[in-house]
């Protein structure tokens, strides 16, 4: 018989969260890599864990339940609710717990989950918006890319663009492979974000942005920096700093936001004369389903169909392969639909290691 058809809600989620837990500890968050264990051997005992995920234990894997779970205890620890809890997150000021298991921040984790569990269940039910902004240094580059090319103005596309903050992304601060992007003052720093053979040093001018999401994070706002916020890995405090840079360059630089799926973001798009019109996303598509996914690409493919040599057109990707640890930074342009294979780089996006 089918392991899989005999297998309980409570067993499958624990699964999700070890399986979780190994990709934490990968890309270097050790402190959820062992709550995430724990948590998933308190659901096998049925403790409080349990009672947190109810009506939640038979979401689809895509659904990240386990980084929901996190970025509703996060939220209380940032807005002083859990203060035992924050002496084991460097997020708050305090000092990770060093162990692999992260046993001394184990008991303070589930005291959490017992006491705030509606407070921990709220945050269920939406996706996690990890709006990451290390993954602008991929897009940078392949901006950079485009304007070697045809030194047209940017009309940039988000889609799943959370809260939007890539679509600024041309204006933070890169270093390294021997060069720099960007202004020295910039609030988003990515000191060696770059490796390999750097892209092209062309100007870049973004003359548009326009995100669309399904439910959109105003990153202006105090809730919709603290949803930001609580979703970032609590032991990172380098991405939770150009979070913060990337919220301040939000307030200075407007950028349209649609609530909407991702297939109607791309159905709006049409092509300009005179301009680049350049679709972007990165780690969303194992979000999306399969009907979703198919009417994204029948959309970029149509686009491209309809560029000419004044009416450009590209498709700018950052996506996991499955079975690999790094994320090939993909560029397709129009008309003529040349792909390429600019770099690769961790999900979480730097450093980027550009190809020669």
């Amino acid at each position: 018989m089918d392991q899989a058809v005999t297998q309980t809600p409570v067993e499958r989620t624990a699964q999700r969260f070890e399986f979780q837990a190994l990709a934490c500890g990968a890309l270097g968050s050790s402190l959820y890599a062992g709550l995430l264990n724990h948590a998933a051997r308190d659901l096998r005992a049925g403790g409080p864990t349990v009672g947190v995920l109810e009506g939640h234990l038979d979401d689809p894997g895509r659904g990240a339940l386990a980084l929901r779970m996190l970025g509703g205890v996060h939220a209380l620890v940032l807005t002083g609710r859990a203060p035992e809890l924050a002496e084991f997150y460097p997020s708050a000021g305090g000092q990770a717990d060093p162990g692999p298991e992260a046993e001394r921040a184990w008991p303070a984790m589930l005291g959490v989950l017992t006491e705030h569990a509606d407070d921990v269940r709220a945050w269920l039910g939406h996706p996690p918006q990890t709006n990451e902004v290390g993954r602008g240094a991929a897009l940078v580059g392949a901006l950079c890319h485009l304007a070697a090319g045809a030194r047209y103005p940017i009309r940039l596309v988000e889609i799943g663009a959370s809260a939007g903050l890539n679509l600024r992304a041309d204006m933070f601060r890169i270093t390294g492979g021997g060069t720099s992007y960007g202004a020295p003052s910039s609030p988003v720093q990515m000191i060696d974000g770059w490796l390999g053979r750097p892209p092209p040093a062309a100007p870049v001018e973004v003359v548009s942005r326009i995100g669309g999401d399904l439910a959109p994070v105003d990153p202006v706002s105090e809730s919709g920096r603290l949803k930001l916020l609580a979703y970032v890995w609590a032991d990172q405090v380098e991405r939770l700093d150009r979070l913060r840079g990337a919220c301040q360059l939000a307030a200075e630089i407007p950028a349209q936001m649609r609530a909407e799926l991702a297939s109607e973001t791309i159905s709006r798009i049409a092509l300009e004369s005179g301009t680049w019109t350049v679709v972007w996303h990165s780690i969303m598509r194992q979000y999306l389903s399969p009907e979703q996914k198919d009417a994204i690409d029948r959309g970029i493919d149509a686009l491209g169909q309809q560029a000419t040599n004044s009416a450009r057109f590209a498709h700018v990707s950052l996506e996991l392969v499955r079975g690999t640890t790094d994320t090939p930074v993909e560029l397709v342009t129009w008309p003529g639909r040349v792909s390429r294979r600019l770099g690769t780089a961790p999900p979480h996006g730097i450093p980027v290691t550009w190809s020669a």
